[in-house]
Order: C-alpha cells, then structure tokens, then sequence
C-alpha cells in the first residue's frame, strides 16, 4: 500500500465531491465552484473512519437565523480539522459547537456516504472500514 497523507485525503475528497454526493437539502445550491456545500457530514464521517477522535457539530447561522448545521473533526491530538468550512462563502457563522456521538448503524445519507467513499478509495487504494 502506497502511503499518503492530509493533502492526499484532502485532494482526493475534492475529486469526490459532486451534486450526487451533497446533501438532499443542499442540491438545488450546489455548483462545481463550491464543492464542498452540502458534503460536511458525509466528509466527517469518512475523515472518523481514518483518524477516530470526536465529531463535531454546530449550528450554521446566515443574517440571525439558523440554517442547519455544519460537521467537522477532532482528531485524537487535539486538532480540529473542518474540510469542507470553505462552502460558507455568504457570510454564515458557525456556532454553538459541541461533541455529538457517531450516528449508529447505516446513516440517513447512507448511500451517499458509500458513493463517497467509493470515490475517495478509487483515489487513495484502500480506507478503513466503517465505524458502525
């Protein structure tokens, strides 16, 4: 197995990213030039399955009101890592962010989630299996 490191997972997460994979709620705004909407919990999960640590989730916040919610990671370090923070291009804030449990068992975007870590192992060869 070829190694490979943050900038490879990260890379290959980009590629992956596409209107098949972004959130039911998100579709209609999703465009190829940010990606990243609508990816944030799918991409949290995968970024679980390869490093552990805690989930993170906050409440996303556009001009006083609350428009869902965004996931992110805690690596086991210490680390908060978030890559897909960059679909927030319209001013939204980020808030009330607290540790939430991994979902059990197949998720409420269960095919997604797959359809993206399909994508993402066609790049990196191997990822490890699912935390259920």
């Amino acid at each position: 197995m070829t190694p490979w490191n943050l900038l490879v997972l990260d890379k290959a997460l980009r590629a992956s990213w596409a209107a098949d994979t972004c959130s039911p709620d998100d579709q209609a705004e999703w465009y190829p030039d940010n990606p990243a909407w609508g990816h944030c919990d799918i991409t949290a999960l995968i970024v679980n399955d390869i490093f552990g640590g805690d989930l993170m989730v906050g409440e996303v916040h556009l001009d006083g009101n609350q428009r869902g919610f965004h996931w992110w990671n805690r690596l086991p370090s210490g680390v908060e890592l978030d890559l897909t923070h960059e679909q927030f291009q319209r001013g939204q804030a980020v808030t009330a962010a607290r540790v939430v449990e991994r979902p059990p068992g197949p998720l409420r975007r269960w095919d997604e989630y797959l359809l993206l870590r399909e994508r993402v192992i066609k790049h990196l060869g191997h990822l490890p299996e699912p935390a259920l």
